[in-house]
């Protein structure tokens, strides 16, 4: 059973699906709280021993987006927004999941059957779709909640199940993905592997210099060590 708060400005839409969610999945989920701003929500999610919140991503004077650093990162977020198809896949490509406005029946079982699964709130490969460049990642960092602009990552290094992200800001963050999930997801013609534990953003790429007869360096732009690039990968590459 999990534990819900519902975040909304709106009352009318938080009495709509907190009735969504106690006439059909009530064994699942269990409505503790609503909230209207980003503070009580913060508040309640402590007291109250959330471990998920449907969150609506423009509320009155301020963006449901402020509440993800404010919660614990165990906590699983569900976006419900009124924008369309197109303006909301910023917001699906790596959150729990997403619902529309108007809520249909459909999606918040599709939602809470994702909440059920022990996956870390990401699934797997095999179920999302591939990123655009200009798409934005919505992924754990370190021990807060961010979003990340795809087109921003400059490197991406394997350490265990999880991964150490480089930004073009410089900062590094350790993100709960593995390099299989990176590979499956990025898009293709941007991002290249070049070695067993290391993805690049091609357009970080400035030179590519033979460092020995089986491998490469290569030197990205804001990164003060290159990285190697094994012959298997270049070859691959070269392709």
């Amino acid at each position: 059973m999990r534990n819900a708060i519902i975040v909304d400005d709106e009352r009318l839409a938080r009495r709509e699906l907190r009735a969504m969610l106690e006439e059909s999945h009530a064994s699942a989920v269990r409505v503790v709280a609503e909230a209207e701003s980003v503070r009580t929500a913060a508040e309640l999610v402590r007291t109250c021993d959330a471990d998920v919140v449907f969150l609506d991503v423009q509320l009155a004077g301020e963006s449901g987006l402020e509440l993800l650093p404010l919660i614990d990162p165990s906590v699983a977020v569900v976006f419900v927004t009124a924008f369309d198809q197109y303006a909301v896949r910023a917001f699906e490509v790596n959150a729990l999941d997403y619902l529309l406005k108007p809520v249909a029946p459909a999606r918040l079982a599709r939602a809470i059957d994702r909440l059920g699964r022990p996956n870390d709130g990401v699934a797997g490969p095999s179920t999302e779709p591939r990123l655009a460049y200009q798409d934005r990642l919505f992924l754990r960092l370190d021990d807060r909640m961010a979003f990340v602009k795809v087109a921003e990552i400059v490197s991406i290094v394997s350490d265990g199940d999880y991964s150490v992200v480089r930004l073009a800001s410089g900062r590094t963050h350790r993100a709960r993905k593995s390099l299989r999930e990176w590979v499956a997801r990025l898009p293709e013609n941007a991002f290249a592997r070049v070695h067993r534990s290391t993805i690049i953003n091609l357009e970080f790429v400035e030179r590519v210099e033979e460092w020995s007869h089986f491998s490469y360096r290569l030197y990205l732009r804001g990164v003060p060590e290159p990285v190697t690039m094994s012959r298997r990968y270049a070859g691959q590459l070269k392709r």
